[in-house]
């Protein structure tokens, strides 16, 4: 494979690579791989993992090109919060650098424009099926470990699961921290836009208006209508995101969708990486362990891409 340094954007310039396979069968599919939640870098590293380099690797050893930059918020986060100090969104956090990657991918003359695809990771899977309706136009979407609920239900069941067996002082301690941003969350669709933007929901900087607004557009919305190929994939350890309430609800809101795939895979975590711990407890040293992407999910996704139509 040959790796490109390229720049996602131009106000907000970040470093990529473009992954083009040697095989010499251009023009290729390509992936625009798009992060999980957090200031992450174009490996989506996290711990001693590098989820979006194994992906790239691996699809490239399977024929597939793919692009994968640093986030928006890893490389001007300061930047963007002062430009946005009320109203910022994903939109401007994720959406418009995904937006860039694929128009780059679609206009090199080594990749096939009509074979580009999406693979968003957790947050990033949540939000594809917006990514592809606002301008993406992918030729299918690919959402692994992600969830059709809105953030904010993900944030207070993983508080919840936190909680579960902790002693009482934990409990009070945690609970005094976290029940004023749980007050915030039951009000956020009563507050106008002038009010949530007003009121801090992550730290000082983060206004209310962040989930309203990304929760004003849900993914059922964009997801519900689509005909086109569609990937859904999760780990059985997943301690991030639920089988029952995210991977199930998937199958529920596709279910007249004669092209979309579903792919569980047991003893896999949110990396798609064999379990350690298996508990959110102990997620820092559940991915402190060096490990891969699992081949059958590489194998997968590749299968889905090259049969996609």
């Amino acid at each position: 494979m040959t790796e490109e340094k390229i720049t996602i954007g131009t106000e907000y310039p970040l470093n990529g690579l473009l992954t083009i396979p040697d095989d010499g069968n251009a023009p290729y599919p390509a992936v625009v791989l798009v992060h999980g939640s957090g200031p992450n870098n174009m490996n989506e590293k996290v711990g001693n993992t590098y989820f979006f380099r194994d992906l790239a690797e691996g699809l490239a050893k399977r024929g597939i090109a793919t692009v994968r930059y640093d986030k928006r918020t890893f490389a001007h986060g300061k930047k963007l919060l002062k430009a946005h100090p009320r109203d910022l969104t994903i939109k401007e956090e994720a959406i418009e650098d995904a937006l860039f990657a694929t128009s780059l991918l679609k206009k090199d003359s080594r990749i096939n424009p009509g074979k580009v695809f999406v693979a968003g990771h957790s947050m990033g899977a949540m939000i594809a099926p917006r990514i592809d309706r606002e301008g993406g136009d992918f030729a299918g979407i690919a959402m692994l470990a992600g969830s059709p609920r809105k953030l904010e239900e993900i944030i207070v069941e993983q508080i919840d699961s936190y909680m579960k067996g902790e002693g009482a002082v934990v409990k009070w301690i945690v609970g005094r921290q976290t029940g004023k941003m749980k007050k915030k969350i039951d009000k956020i669709y009563d507050m106008t836009d002038d009010e949530a933007m007003a009121t801090p929901i992550f730290g000082r900087y983060v206004k209310t208006y962040y989930l309203k607004e990304w929760g004003s557009k849900p993914a059922a919305d964009y997801l519900k209508d689509l005909s086109k190929p569609i990937l859904v994939m999760h780990g059985e350890a997943d301690f991030q995101v639920s089988v029952e309430m995210d991977f199930d609800k998937y199958r529920e809101i596709l279910r007249n969708n004669g092209n979309a795939s579903f792919k569980l895979y047991p003893n896999l975590n949110h990396l798609f990486m064999p379990t350690v711990y298996g508990d959110i407890k102990k997620a820092k040293k559940e991915y402190a362990k060096a490990q891969k992407v699992d081949e059958r999910v590489l194998d997968d996704i590749a299968d889905w891409v090259k049969s996609s139509r």
